[in-house]
């Protein structure tokens, strides 16, 4: 009988309290161990390997940072790359950063210059929004373009990858460096050699807008 009882009373409730409650649970449970641990493992790889390519070539870690910042705009590469570069900034190794900001700044900033230049590689909504991404992309949001991404990721992605690794490259290649973590063109006056630095984003945007216009195809 208390069992039955039991059941009457919680009917009502379950589905509000109790399911909720053992699915938040159940996830956080998920995430703590099985997500964290992969990705912890991940991640540490991804730090050991470009640890050891900082040994070999600037511009290789540079090109292979900025590209970082490109791959899932927000994502675990992204999120690994920027990490990376904080850690530099603790350890004094100001160049790394600055790979990395100018590498995650040229999505956004190629997509609106694409928006506008090729408009009939882009959708109505799309050349509406296109315009916007200049502002996130100078204000360093890379996640501005996941839109974008996620409507054409075939085409995107890699147009993007490209230039933020040409970016990252000219960055590291003129000894560009950054002392702050974040900021975008906020922060450009405390940038070591921020002329090729702009030049590096320009350059990057440039890139990667030009290869949307070639990939992408036409709007119907």
């Amino acid at each position: 009988m208390s069992g039955f009882g039991w059941n009457q009373q919680s009917g009502p409730i379950a589905p509000v309290l109790i399911y909720p409650a053992a699915g938040v649970l159940l996830m956080g449970l998920c995430i703590t161990f099985v997500v964290e641990t992969i990705m912890g493992g991940i991640n540490t790889g991804l730090n050991n390997a470009l640890t050891g390519m900082g040994n070999s070539s600037k511009v290789i870690l540079g090109l292979v940072l900025g590209g970082m910042m490109a791959i899932d705009m927000g994502g675990p590469f992204n999120k690994a790359a920027y990490v990376f570069g904080t850690a530099a900034i603790a350890a004094g190794n100001y160049d790394i950063m600055a790979a990395v900001m100018v590498g995650g700044m040229t999505p956004p900033c190629a997509i609106a210059l694409a928006s506008l230049l090729f408009k009939d590689k882009f959708t109505k909504e799309e050349r509406e929004a296109g315009p916007t991404n200049f502002i996130m992309g100078l204000a360093f949001i890379t996640e501005g373009a996941i839109p974008f991404a996620a409507s054409d990721p075939v085409h995107v992605l890699p147009s993007c990858i490209v230039g933020s690794a040409a970016a990252g490259a000219i960055s590291m290649f003129f000894n560009c460096t950054l002392m702050a973590p974040h900021g975008g063109i906020f922060v450009f006056p405390v940038v070591g050699n921020a002329m090729m630095y702009l030049v590096a984003l320009v350059v990057g945007t440039l890139i990667s807008a030009v290869l949307l216009g070639v990939l992408k195809k036409k709007v119907a």
